[in-house]
């Protein structure tokens, strides 16, 4: 049976690294299980703030990649900033912490004059270009994938223009995402962003995002139809994860660290839990995989804890993998921000393949605690909460010491990639058949 087509627009796609590549990424791998062929539209010279040459492998044989050019002002940022021009950009609202003025302007005209976000260029040469693609390959459906948004303003530009059944999935939400939060919006702007996002909602055909508490905040937005389609993780990844976890009390957390993800009372527990047990402070390694803000910097070194902690900086997702089977435990630091019930991060579900104990620091009745408890995988404390931290760390560390810190054996299928692209397939035959 001939199979269907669906366009998916997104601006990460390999070489880039970091998690976020590998919604689409997963999805088009194994879209064609179900019936669907994926044909991928992204940005021919993007500023990805981290390349992994490795995620190509996962690129499916002879899929059709179309690629137009991008203009973004990071050039413009970068010089504001006294950076290099072949610098990468990783986040520029942890990135300048110290840089006061400057990283402030940067942050105002980013959000004032570049809506939805500094990739707004790349909307209109995409559509004129897959306006003249569309006539003469048309396709059974549209996909696009935000953030960035201006991927979503793309969708709704040949909604308009070609009535294609449109899905737009969202990793995060726009208006109730932290980053939003941190623009320094002016009334006006404010508005900007509140219309294109009504637009999204009225005119797509199906909206997609990866938890339950995030689907709800989108329905009260307005969104119509709205699905949840969890991150994932991949089975061909977990036939990698073969490391034997280390011999130190390896407490592991991989992904960026930023002041909206610096929990104090980790390092104060950490810190108080060496001074007091000697063989605690021996036992114990903390890495750190990714960008590291000055904030959890100061607080490492302000707490004693240099000797105790690896700062590893960016590493491949190979690497990434192979760590998380090395840790004894799995740090996830889940964003102090008001959306944080919903934050269910795609690295959340990597660690449960990794079949290690994973200890969450955020809310106790978030999404994430919710599955954490549901598998048996872990254990949550929340944000400020010293002695619920303090006393699970000791315990996790007492179960190391007598080498009864298992691999978890709940059965986790449910979050496969393969499955959530099942989910995505179905969403996709929901709106080809209206």
């Amino acid at each position: 049976m001939k199979k269907k087509r669906v366009l998916i627009v997104t601006y990460y796609w390999p070489p880039c690294g970091g998690v976020g590549v590998h919604r689409c990424l997963k999805f088009a791998k194994y879209l064609r299980t179900f019936g669907w062929e994926p044909v991928i539209c992204t940005a021919e010279n993007p500023e990805y703030p981290v390349l992994d040459e490795g995620n190509a492998r996962h690129i499916p044989e002879g899929i059709e990649v179309l690629k137009t050019r991008i203009w973004e002002p990071y050039t413009i940022y970068k010089w504001m900033m006294g950076k290099k021009r072949e610098e990468r950009i990783t986040d520029v609202f942890v990135e300048e912490q110290r840089a006061g003025f400057r990283a402030n302007l940067g942050i105002w005209i980013r959000g004032n004059c570049f809506i939805p976000d500094a990739r707004r260029f790349w909307i209109g040469s995409t559509v004129k270009f897959l306006t003249r693609y569309l006539q003469d390959h048309p396709v059974d459906a549209l996909m696009t994938n935000g953030p960035p948004h201006s991927a979503h303003m793309i969708g709704y530009k040949l909604k308009r223009k070609f009535n294609i059944p449109w899905l737009a999935d969202f990793q995060d939400p726009w208006t109730e995402s932290d980053s939003y939060r941190r623009l320094m919006l002016n009334p006006i702007s404010r508005k900007i962003h509140e219309a294109m996002q009504r637009r999204v909602f009225h005119s797509a055909d199906k909206v997609t995002i990866c938890s339950e508490s995030w689907k709800v905040d989108l329905e009260s937005l307005g969104a119509h139809d709205v699905g949840v389609i969890f991150w994932g993780y991949d089975e061909d990844d977990v036939q990698e994860m073969t490391d034997r976890p280390s011999p130190k009390f390896t407490i592991s957390h991989f992904g960026r660290l930023g002041p909206d993800r610096n929990v104090s009372v980790f390092w104060k527990v950490v810190a108080d839990l060496v001074k007091n047990h000697p063989n605690f402070g021996k036992d114990l390694e903390i890495r750190l995989a990714g960008f590291i803000g000055e904030a959890v910097r100061d607080e490492i070194a302000a707490f004693g804890l240099l000797n105790n902690v690896k700062i590893l900086g960016h590493i491949s997702r190979k690497e990434a993998l192979a760590g998380m089977r090395q840790a004894q435990v799995l740090l996830l630091i889940i964003n102090d921000e008001p959306n944080a019930q919903g934050r269910l991060p795609g690295k959340f579900f990597e660690y449960l393949a990794s079949r290690r104990p994973i200890l969450v620091l955020g809310p106790e009745g978030s999404d994430a605690a919710s599955i954490l408890h549901e598998l048996h995988a872990g254990s949550t404390c929340g944000y400020r909460d010293y002695a619920s931290t303090k006393a699970t760390i000791l315990q996790l560390y007492k179960k190391y010491v007598k080498n009864d810190l298992p691999d978890n054996v709940t059965p986790i299928e449910h979050y496969s990639n393969k499955n959530t692209t099942g989910t995505l397939a179905l969403c996709l035959d929901s709106i080809a058949g209206r």
